[in-house]
């Protein structure tokens, strides 16, 4: 049996947090697209271009995982990847509420994809992104050295980039 599955999000930035379940996912599933959404109503930090760019970097050593981005219903998606399984973290109670209601939802548009959770690990689970972004941007002499406790390698160089000048 083959197991697909996706790992959706808007990955702005990704954080050691995403880093952690995709890794894991990566163990669990035989294939595992990193599924980058693009949503017209955001105005992001990155562009989408650009977080597939830095998310290929940071799985470049993982074989099954692949990343794309998309537009449209997540389990649209899911079923052109030929995905039965949206992967999905779990940092806090408050965030099991909001994903509980969006698994509800997802189930009534596509009873044939299932929502599988997983659970931030303890040394990520107060990681977001917005945190991140704040930091980037109030952190200017000290970026590099904050930033590298909350996202991979590879996004600290662009994230500080973002925010000079």
């Amino acid at each position: 049996m083959n197991r697909t599955a996706i790992y959706p999000g808007s990955f702005d930035p990704v954080t050691l947090g995403h880093e952690d379940i995709v890794r894991r996912g990566a163990k669990v599933f035989d294939a595992l697209t990193v599924a980058v959404g693009v949503n017209p109503g955001k105005s992001p930090l990155f562009a989408p271009e650009e977080r597939v760019e830095l998310l290929r970097q940071v799985f470049a050593d993982l074989p099954n995982v692949e990343v794309a981005s998309f537009e449209g219903l997540t389990v649209d998606f899911a079923r052109r990847r030929g995905a039965r399984v949206m992967l999905r973290g779990l940092r806090t109670v408050s965030d099991m509420e909001a994903e509980f209601t969006m698994a509800l939802a997802n189930h009534a548009l596509a009873p044939d994809v299932e929502t599988v959770f997983l659970m931030a690990s303890e040394r990520y689970s107060h990681i977001s992104s917005t945190l991140i972004r704040q930091i980037a941007q109030m952190g200017r002499d000290a970026g590099r050295e904050h930033l590298r406790h909350f996202v991979p390698g590879p996004v600290i160089e662009p994230m500080i980039a973002k925010f000079a000048g």
